[in-house]
């Protein structure tokens, strides 16, 4: 039977890194943060120092039980990640999860790499929103314990863990499953095609939101209030894509149309956006001008 997971190393530090090592954290366990630069992993831990200090802040004195847990762990959460730039790093890790930038080949040679130092038992996973998981299991060399393991962004906040199995026994299933909900996150298992379930529903949405902006159907206030308001989502598809990244968005739906077809063609301003660089609130411009701090909506013609 797999081990219970108390050490996790995350490869990445960006937004969904960081977002995972403050989950783990929090939950109490040990997490080696990585990424290739030391100033990449120290703006990944500054991410998570001024998150915890502010969820400290906001549980401290709850009358509610169950988040003493949570403070309880965030008192000392920092002192449990540990920065590296060394793959060697995690070497004793239970579970390494890669969550560099969606592209392929960047995830393979990741997952070639690492796999050299995980100590025997030791669970590799992805956290690709669209990938085909079997695919990287085949290059991953432990294809019987490499699983998907899909966050969402941004995983402090969101309560939903994709699971996609791919090959992986089903012992390294059940410890991953324990995993994901020792961190307080619900788990939904997902058969390995292209989107999984949530990004296969939910990405071409905002890829319609785009098209219809791009037509001049609406403008990115319109089409988002429209969408907030209307079917009572939180946030509309442009505001969205802003948060995914407008890079995110197109290799998810490329993926997705490599698997479904044409019907599921990216919209051309998505194409434009991302080859200008406007990739939305991490880049400072999107569909809004996050220059000022809060989003304002551009217009089509700046947009084009």
């Amino acid at each position: 039977m797999a081990s219970e997971i108390k050490t996790v190393g995350i490869i990445g530090a960006g937004i969904m890194g960081s977002g995972i090592a403050q989950v783990c954290a929090l939950a109490g366990l040990k997490v080696v943060l990585h990424d290739i630069s030391e100033e990449r992993v120290q703006k990944g831990l500054s991410t998570v120092k001024k998150a915890v200090t502010k969820e400290i802040d906001l549980k401290r004195g709850t009358p509610d039980i169950s988040m003493y847990k949570i403070y309880w762990h965030g008192g000392d959460a920092l002192s449990r990640i540990m920065t590296t730039t060394e793959l060697e790093s995690f070497s004793d890790c239970d579970l390494v999860l890669e969550a560099a930038t969606e592209n392929e080949e960047v995830k393979v040679g990741i997952l070639q790499s690492v796999v050299k130092v995980l100590k025997a038992g030791a669970i590799l996973a992805t956290n690709t929103s669209s990938i085909s998981i079997k695919k990287l299991a085949e290059v991953s060399g432990v294809r019987e314990r490499f699983l998907g393991v899909h966050f969402m962004n941004p995983a402090p906040v969101m309560k939903l863990v994709e699971l996609i199995p791919g090959y992986a026994q089903e012992e390294y299933v059940e410890t991953v499953k324990a995993f994901i909900e020792s961190v307080g996150k619900t788990v939904v298992e997902s058969d390995d095609s292209p989107g999984f379930i949530l990004n296969r529903v939910l990405i071409p949405e905002v890829n319609e939101g785009i098209w219809t902006l791009g037509e001049g159907v609406g403008t990115v206030q319109g089409i988002d209030t429209a969408l907030r308001l209307g079917s009572n989502q939180p946030m509309g598809p442009l505001e969205l894509a802003d948060l995914i990244g407008l890079d995110t968005v197109l290799a998810i739906m490329e993926v997705i149309k490599a698997g479904f077809g044409s019907k599921y063609e990216p919209a051309p301003l998505l194409y434009t956006m991302v080859a200008k660089g406007e990739l939305g609130r991490k880049s400072g411009k999107g569909f809004y001008d996050y220059s000022t701090g809060k989003g304002v909506p551009r217009q089509l013609p700046e947009l084009g």
